[in-house]
């Protein structure tokens, strides 16, 4: 399996050296070669230099490069030359206007609320008391809207039923995931820790995502669930719907839950904005890349995968449903 490679420290500069990547930082010496053939993409935090010999390698070898901000937001991305057959973006731009948008738009949010109860319930086989008990409850009421889902006739209604479960687990069952430290979803900016994580993983996926899109020769901002905004990674937003709660929500409560989670990992700024420091940053993403080696049941499959490679499998199945090699899409659901 290739390996993203993070780089954060400012100062940092990425050289091409052969067929190799050479990682020079003046504070610490010695040399830091890694082999290109290992290196699935770069994410790199804005501070790092990339060399151009570099960028057009990893362009040449559609090796993705993206950077972010400090705080881990979004800022570009480079590729190579656009994968895939162009035949499957017509049918993206078509099937946005006919009845596979809305046959889309419910797969994806389906799956979002399928691992939504399956992390609840998972969760409610270790607890006891009450808390057990309202777990269990939240994740009835996310089956029925399963049902809902299933007979909504317009993309307005699936979003109702979005609404309605994005409010049921976020203001009640994600406050028992990691009893006492969630204060409830704030974003744009995240003002507390639990926060700031999530939203800093969620960026993490959306990397992953948009990558995996683009491999598979899929416009990441021609969307079904989130439509077509101006700016808007709408694809990558509905694939990400089904990853958010088991490969995200799942290991920034672990992480609260162990106690791996410190005052010196995130800090204020004066405007309310809470945002990691690089020991924070340091701390997730080690955490992140062994979550991203965990292996997840893939039932279309009928085998073991990693995580990390479930959002590409995803996007391959959603191509060839687009260009007619296969029925319909079904959604990863954690099993």
């Amino acid at each position: 399996m290739l390996k993203t490679l993070f780089l954060t420290t400012p100062g940092t500069s990425l050289h091409l050296e052969g067929d190799t990547v050479r990682i020079h930082h003046p504070e610490k010496p010695g040399r830091n070669v890694l082999p290109l053939v290992r290196i699935d993409q770069f994410v790199v935090w804005r501070g790092v230099e990339v060399s151009n010999e570099l960028m057009h390698r990893c362009a040449k070898d559609s090796r993705g490069i993206t950077w972010l901000s400090r705080n881990g937001r979004f800022l570009h991305r480079t590729t190579g030359p656009q994968n895939g057959n162009p035949v499957v973006r017509l049918e993206q731009v078509r099937a946005y206007d006919d009845s596979r948008r809305l046959e889309l738009a419910k797969a994806f949010l389906a799956g979002k609320i399928q691992n939504y109860r399956q992390l609840l319930l998972r969760t409610a086989r270790d607890a006891s008391g009450e808390r057990k008990e309202k777990l269990r409850e939240i994740a009835q009421r996310h089956a029925e809207s399963l049902q809902t889902l299933s007979e909504s006739p317009s993309v307005s209604e699936v979003l109702g039923v979005e609404g309605k479960a994005g409010q049921d687990y976020f203001q009640e069952g994600m406050p028992k995931l990691a009893p006492g430290v969630f204060p409830g979803r704030n974003r744009r900016p995240p003002q507390d820790t639990f926060n700031c994580l999530l939203s800093f993983g969620y960026g993490m996926l959306r990397v992953a995502v948009e990558g995996a899109l683009e491999q598979v020769g899929l416009d990441p901002y021609i969307g079904y669930l989130h439509g077509v905004r101006s700016g808007q990674p709408s694809l990558a937003l509905d694939l990400m719907e089904e990853f958010r709660a088991m490969l995200v929500d799942r290991l920034v409560a672990t992480l609260y839950n162990r106690g791996q989670v410190k005052p010196a990992h995130t800090e204020s700024l004066p405007s309310g904005e809470v945002r990691l420091t690089d020991e924070g940053r340091t701390m997730f993403l080690e955490q992140w890349s062994k979550a991203r080696e965990r292996s997840w049941r893939h039932s279309e499959l009928g085998r073991d995968v990693p995580a990390a490679t479930l959002p590409l499998i995803q996007a391959r199945f959603l191509a060839r449903y687009l260009r007619g090699d296969q029925p319909g899409y079904t959604p990863w659901i954690a099993s």
